[in-house]
């Protein structure tokens, strides 16, 4: 007979790609994760793995056993959730991860209005960066994750995951105060091609969107100063550190930077909700996202 939890090492695995990195999430030891992966291999009578250098591939019975393990899985959550709710009612926590515009703009508000609509929910927030919030939701460390559209993000097929689109907004450009473009109503990317440039971090949905857009527009920025912080980067091109682009609802207020809208086609940041499909008809997981794109369709 499979074990359930040898079923978790190998989800994790194919997910994260090293045993190390694996170990990690199951607070685990990485030969403790070695031995689960050879039980199953011996459960099954087949090899699910084969090393290539530091990383392991999964063989093709390895893929035909995730395919039903993710099945499993699901079916052992909502079981789980079940028994949880009979004991009960629906009293219970979600776990909710988001970047920080988000919290802002969304989670706040529906905290403040789920207290009067679902009194027995205690939400927990967590700040995660847009492209953090998925990886923490398939890890089991979140119950809902409110991400960003980038260029890795999960399939719109994958089977692990509900989505529900919230908003979504342009961005626009933000200026030294002295910049020669300022007395312009919008601002076509490709009179910027000669700033110096300030980023969000490598790794950073953002940072994709903003280079795909410069690549479009017919040049490779030039990037002097990074930052994650909006914030921060409002600050460095009001001190003349260079130009950037932000997306409309993450602009600080007040800011000394100028904030001009981009002549079409202006680059969007897509923002959605994701849950883990075993759980997305849970009765405080649906009572949350309804209130979050009640909060969206406002903005």
């Amino acid at each position: 007979m499979i074990e359930v939890r040898r079923l978790r090492v190998l989800r994790a695995l194919a997910d994260h790609g090293t045993v190390t990195a694996a170990a990690e999430v199951l607070h685990l030891t990485p030969s403790a994760v070695s031995q689960q992966l050879a039980a199953l291999e011996s459960e099954v009578g087949q090899e699910l793995l084969e090393r290539r250098g530091r990383r392991v591939a999964i063989t093709s019975a390895g893929r035909l056993l995730l395919a039903h393990a993710d099945t499993i899985l699901a079916e052992v959550e909502r079981a789980e959730d079940a028994m949880r709710l009979h004991a009960n009612g629906a009293n219970g926590e979600v776990r909710v991860v988001a970047f920080a515009t988000a919290i802002t703009l969304l989670v706040s508000p529906a905290l403040t209005r789920l207290r009067e609509t679902t009194p027995g929910l205690s939400l927990v927030v967590r700040d995660a960066e847009g492209h953090q919030g998925i990886t923490h939701l398939l890890d089991g460390d979140a119950d809902l994750a409110i991400a960003v559209e980038h260029r890795g993000s999960p399939r719109h097929d994958d089977q692990r995951l509900a989505r529900i689109p919230l908003y979504a907004e342009p961005f626009v450009a933000v200026l030294p105060p002295t910049h020669p473009a300022a007395d312009r109503d919008s601002i076509e990317l490709g009179l910027l091609a000669d700033d110096d440039w300030v980023m969000t971090a490598p790794g950073n949905p953002i940072r994709d969107v903003v280079l795909l857009a410069c690549e479009q527009a017919g040049f490779q920025p030039r990037i002097v100063h990074q930052s994650d912080d909006f914030r921060a980067v409002a600050a460095l091109v009001a001190a003349g550190g260079g130009v950037s682009l932000v997306p409309r609802l993450a602009v600080p207020e007040p800011t000394l930077a100028l904030i001009r809208p981009l002549a079409d086609p202006a680059p969007t940041r897509r923002v959605y909700a994701a849950v883990r499909n075993s759980r997305a008809d849970h009765p405080l997981i649906t009572a949350t996202l309804a209130v979050l794109t009640e909060v969206a369709e406002k903005l």
